[in-house]
């Protein structure tokens, strides 16, 4: 329903150049970097769609995550933060599990599609 909006908003060069700063200041703003987090890790995994994104992460990126997830848990239990060096850099904050979802959002798409076709009897 909102992707032709989410297009066009990232079509115009104009909103992109008005959204950018405030798009930095509210992700600093969020606090989740200052906790070593990534965007990614932020995800609900309730959904079985984030869920089997997750189950598809090579080992490296598994581990990582669940390690961001005990030190910002242990962050938060004693109500403190990373020092500032050891922040999430903007650069180290790309989106790792993105590209799964939408793989598999794609495949339970295609799945449904499938399972949803009929068959036609000529005479």
């Amino acid at each position: 329903m909102l992707e032709p909006v989410a297009r066009i908003v990232q079509n115009n060069a104009a909103f992109r150049a008005i959204c950018r700063p405030l798009a930095s200041t509210w992700v600093n703003l969020s606090g989740y970097r200052r906790l070593g987090l990534r965007y990614d890790d932020l995800l609900r995994e309730e959904t079985p769609i984030i869920q089997e994104a997750i189950s598809r992460l090579n080992r490296d990126e598994t581990d990582g995550r669940v390690f961001r997830h005990k030190r910002a848990f242990q962050l938060s239990l004693s109500h403190s933060e990373l020092p500032s060096s050891q922040w999430t850099k903007p650069q180290d904050d790309y989106k790792y599990l993105q590209p799964l979802i939408e793989e598999v959002r794609l495949e339970a798409a295609e799945r449904d599609a499938f399972n949803s076709m009929t068959t036609v009897t000529r005479k």
